[in-house]
């Protein structure tokens, strides 16, 4: 049998000792497991932005990964925590919002609820319930313990109301929401929606007052420092620089609103 794998997506860096620590307690519940990093850099305390990761990233696991992710501003709070299976993958995570847009593509899911003791630690810190609750639960997992085991039916989750384009007659609208480290500037446009809109792909792409020039397949396509708009590996429309960052160059971050119209 293949060995269970765990992995994770936080906001909690590398430079302190957080994620090494779940990996630990993870270790001594199930020593047969592989863990891969996900991430550990989601910005701090960004809900949105750890949905995204993790829906952007899931799809390419085998099926089976456990996915422990951990972006909690909430934490200590009365905020559930929870353990989700959905298609081929089961997740464990703060009840905020993090699993919205995973769980919306992965399928029909089952919750419950973190709130069988014997699946986490005897103490459970106020401030660090990814070593005490959280790695638990996904390590239990991984040894084959049941979804059911862990607790109670979690109901209806939290959701995050991540933004949509929105279609008129003669324009698509969207959103960035979220800027990479490249400062690419990554929309909610997908392909589907663009292509619906304008199958010919003949267009005009706005991003605040700048007209973006170029519609094309690579970043290789334009010149050093020169703008452009092209479909990421995650198929949305971004906007980014040869070279350099859109963000900075554009001065601009997540909400900035991107206008797409048919040329005439």
């Amino acid at each position: 049998m293949p060995r269970p794998l765990i992995a994770l997506l936080t906001d909690f860096g590398t430079r302190d000792h957080y994620v090494g620590t779940m990996k630990g307690v993870m270790a001594g519940i199930c020593a047969e497991a592989t863990f891969v990093d996900i991430t550990h850099d989601v910005a701090p305390q960004d809900i949105l932005d750890g949905a995204l990761e993790l829906a952007a990233s899931f799809r390419y696991f085998p099926a089976g990964t456990i996915f422990l992710v951990v972006v909690d501003p909430g934490v200590g709070s009365a905020r559930r925590a929870l353990a989700v299976e959905s298609g081929a993958y089961r997740f464990v995570a703060p009840d905020n919002g993090v699993l919205t847009a995973a769980l919306e593509a992965a399928g029909p899911s089952t919750a419950v609820e973190l709130t069988e003791p014997r699946y986490a630690l005897p103490a459970i810190s106020r401030t660090f319930e990814g070593r005490d609750r959280f790695a638990p639960a996904a390590a239990w997992l991984a040894t084959g313990v049941a979804l059911a085991a862990l607790g109670r039916p979690a109901g209806d989750l939290a959701r995050l109301a991540i933004p949509r384009p929105q279609r008129t007659a003669g324009e698509l609208r969207g959103d960035v929401l979220r800027v990479d480290r490249f400062g690419n500037l990554i929309t909610n446009i997908d392909r589907a929606a663009f292509d619906d809109f304008a199958p010919q792909g003949i267009v005009d792409v706005r991003i605040g007052p700048r007209v973006v020039p170029r519609l094309v397949s690579t970043y290789a396509e334009v010149g050093p420092g020169e703008i452009c708009a092209l479909f990421g590996s995650g198929d949305r429309l971004e906007i980014a620089v040869s070279g350099g960052s859109a963000a900075d160059l554009l001065r601009v971050a997540r909400g900035a609103p991107v206008h797409i119209a048919r040329r005439a």
